[in-house]
């Protein structure tokens, strides 16, 4: 192990993380992009959330994109500066373009940039990029970072809840027919991301209450069978997450801590834009997440 390598941990916003505001511990956040109208912004520097959800909601053209090698090379090439090494933890391959193109532009830089691939997206992205750098601070050797959290990536689960399919369909993901007779049934679906990172169809409830006893009994399933035996140990623990919902979510975290009083809390957090575009304001998502202590 070197022990007198410094490393620096990155990801992106997709992360739901703001870029600079854990720069002090070693950790930086590579903006996303996004096309609104024909022109590129970037999330949390160019575009508020604020501004985002009221184009999203408006008559605005909006889709996500993927920051480009220049950008990506530049992002690295300053934190090498003062860093000797990074470990770069992306979103999913199975839902971004943007880990190919990490992946490819990391071999530019020898053997300084190395790539996680553990399959996570949105809080759960975020809680793998802390413990990056808690293994880091542990004294784990780039390597042996990488090793360990993909060695992780199928210990959690999210599960989705969304007011409606209307930008599922927006962004292609499922067709106009689909779309439109779930806005007859008035249908409140909820997706489910675990094993291999994709987005999936889980339930197909017709309100709130029920999408949330569904998502309640999906987390508790899994604390009993998969997650188990790292309840036991202390090291699992709960998210919420939400695009434009803070009063819904703050009601469902407290619905939560009762139902899994000896399960600590991460964070109750705004969703990344870059997920909001695809799901929608509105959406609730719970989070079960191992993590390293």
């Amino acid at each position: 192990m070197d022990m007198m390598k410094k490393i620096a941990i990155t990801t992106d916003t997709n992360s739901g993380m703001l870029p600079h505001e854990n720069e002090d511990q070693g950790i930086f956040v590579l903006p996303m992009p996004f096309i609104i109208d024909g022109v590129s912004q970037l999330e949390s520097v160019d575009l508020s959330r604020e501004e985002f959800y009221k184009k999203l909601k408006g008559n605005s053209t909006v889709s996500t994109s993927q920051p480009s090698v220049g950008d990506l090379t530049e992002f690295w090439q300053n934190i090498l500066k003062e860093y000797d090494e990074i470990v770069h933890v992306p979103t999913s391959a199975a839902l971004s373009a943007s880990f190919e193109t990490a992946k490819a532009q990391a071999k530019e830089f020898g053997d300084k940039v190395h790539l996680v691939d553990n399959r996570r997206i949105s809080v759960a992205l975020k809680s793998s990029v802390f413990d990056a750098a808690t293994l880091r601070d542990q004294g784990k050797s780039a390597t042996e970072i990488v090793e360990i959290l993909e060695t992780r990536k199928e210990d959690f689960s999210i599960y989705f809840s969304l007011e409606s399919m209307h930008y599922l369909k927006k962004g292609g993901r499922i067709s106009p027919a689909a779309a439109a007779i779930g806005s007859i049934l008035k249908l409140r679906p909820v997706l489910h991301i675990g094993e291999g990172g994709k987005l999936e169809k889980f339930a197909l409830p017709r309100t709130l209450a029920k999408a949330k006893d569904v998502m309640k009994n999906a987390i508790a399933a899994d604390i009993a069978n998969k997650f188990k035996e790292y309840a036991a140990n202390d090291e699992l623990r709960l998210c919420i997450v939400h695009a434009e919902n803070e009063q819904e979510a703050e009601l469902f975290k407290a619905d939560l801590q009762k139902l899994f009083p000896k399960i600590p809390f991460l964070w109750c957090d705004s969703m990344s834009l870059s997920i909001a575009c695809h799901v929608g304001p509105g959406t609730l998502a719970i989070a079960c997440i191992r993590v390293v202590k």
